[in-house]
């Protein structure tokens, strides 16, 4: 019998319930539960995420190494022009540290809190042959 049934990355934050609807829109879900210090996502892929409240809660200084990456969320997408515009629209912002000329497969951001994600390129899968 497995002990764990489920089980959600949680983001501490200052306030949860201005955070979460930046990654419900982002994951294209919907709100499962909410209390005054939690509230809970789930993406469209069954992904899914929570933010509890923390008022003392400061964000993770990466790519620098002061308060460095505490946890990260990697996203995999078909198109990261597209999805960065997106992430920009709901007020995320890029952090990405590489020579921004030519094309990457993976790009870093931050979410309005501060918490760190990247998105990756979905991997490519050639065509059958034959």
């Amino acid at each position: 019998m497995t002990l764990v049934k489920t089980g959600m990355v949680v983001l501490d934050c200052a306030e949860p319930e201005k955070l979460a609807p930046f990654y419900e829109e982002l994951l294209d879900g919907e709100q499962t539960a909410a209390s005054a210090n939690l509230v809970e996502i789930q993406g469209a892929d069954g992904m899914r995420l929570a933010f509890r409240r923390d008022v003392n809660a400061t964000p993770p200084s990466w790519p620098r190494p002061e308060n460095s990456l505490q946890a990260h969320l990697e996203f995999r997408v078909e198109d990261l022009d597209e999805a960065e515009r997106r992430i920009v629209a709901l007020g995320g912002r890029p952090v990405e540290t590489r020579d921004p000329a030519g094309p990457y497969e993976e790009r870093g951001y931050a979410d309005p809190a501060g918490h760190s994600f990247v998105l990756r390129l979905l991997p490519q899968t050639a065509p059958k042959q034959g």
